[in-house]
């Protein structure tokens, strides 16, 4: 059977949003169907079975928070410095803030990795070449910050937006009289992770 790639990318981006909405118990191939606005038994067609289902999610977020490689390169035109990595760790947080579904989606899949072996091999994959990528792109752009400084940012920011997106009262206190708004909240503290991580020089 010839297979829609179009449509193929429409059901995978439909189980992203009943993995962010449902969590991944209530990713079933129907609930695909019924997200996406097809037939039932559309998904059955193109997934093998609930584990195809999850790694094709885990590879589009993936593919969906890959940054523009034009953005890039607009992002590093100033020259190296401390302020160049705060403003990256900022556009970082927006571009997941772009794409919060795919962030919860994301988290959901991590979950059900610690009961998947077969998930948690390609996440363990997946994201240890992103880190290695990432790491390659710090040290190669002459940013500042040895490898154990980017490791390190590379955690705290990954605390940050976790906090961000499911808790995100513990930082803005929302629920106080006259706190500040979240997106200032955000910058102030993804500053002050910079500054206190990455060196000056």
């Amino acid at each position: 059977m010839v297979r829609n790639p179009e449509r193929r990318t429409a059901l995978v981006d439909a189980a992203i949003e009943v993995l962010a909405h449902e969590g991944a118990r209530g990713l079933t191939f129907r609930a695909v169907d019924t997200r996406a606005c097809v037939p039932v038994g559309t998904a059955s067609n193109y997934f093998a079975n609930r584990d195809d289902l999850f790694m094709q999610a885990g590879a589009r977020i993936t593919d969906r928070m890959t940054p523009d490689p034009v953005g890039v390169e607009e992002a590093m035109r100033p020259a190296p410095s401390r302020e160049l990595v705060t403003e990256l760790m900022r556009w970082l947080v927006q571009r997941m803030a772009a794409d919060r579904t795919g962030y919860l989606a994301m988290l959901e899949l991590r979950l059900e990795a610690t009961r998947r072996p077969a998930l948690r091999d390609r996440l363990n994959r997946t994201f240890r070449a992103n880190l290695d990528e990432s790491a390659r792109f710090h040290r190669e752009a002459g940013l500042p910050g040895d490898a154990d400084a980017f490791l390190v940012l590379y955690l705290a920011m990954t605390g940050l937006l976790l906090e961000h997106f499911t808790l995100p009262d513990v930082l803005t206190g929302s629920d106080t009289v006259g706190a500040p708004h979240t997106d200032a909240v955000l910058n102030r503290l993804v500053e002050t992770i910079v500054t206190r991580i990455i060196p000056a020089g």
